[in-house]
């Protein structure tokens, strides 16, 4: 049976998915709040937060531990020109990488969930924190996806 923290996991992910869905496309391109990122760049960054947690999860739960960097988020989102990007390409990203990193939660196994992980020189928490943590900052950055442009 799938531990809570998977079931959680997947039901935010697909709680975000879908209102993530019925953003209008001819907002994307609009900073979410003045010199803010676009909505486009705050949906790469969203990609970006997956790909950099995606190493977290995996490696916590083949070495029962992890140690690793924060990531230049600003860098991620300029490297990857998500500004450019049609929405629809950012949204399929978005979706594909959520059904990968649903894949390694749904197998991590329930004692894994203690592995002690630290990122940057943040104070350690557990992996159990971390993918609790994921779902949060994706809901953050979902809301101001979804702010209304004055």
């Amino acid at each position: 049976m799938t531990h809570q923290t998977a079931q959680d996991f997947m039901a935010g992910c697909e709680a975000i998915r879908h209102s993530l869905l019925e953003v209008p496309e001819d907002i994307a391109h609009l900073p979410w709040h003045a010199g803010g990122w676009t909505r486009k760049q705050v949906l790469g960054h969203m990609i970006d937060s997956a790909a950099n947690n995606h190493q977290r999860f995996v490696r916590a739960t083949i070495d029962g531990i992890y140690t690793g960097p924060f990531y230049a988020q600003e860098g991620w989102v300029n490297a990857h020109g998500y500004g450019e990007m049609a929405w629809s390409t950012l949204l399929g990203w978005w979706q594909m990488y959520h059904e990968i990193l649903k894949a390694v939660v749904e197998r991590i196994p329930a004692e894994k969930l203690d592995a002690l992980c630290r990122v940057g020189d943040d104070e350690p928490v557990t992996l159990r924190f971390l993918i609790e943590d994921y779902v949060a900052h994706q809901q953050h950055h979902l809301a101001q996806i979804q702010m209304h442009h004055s």
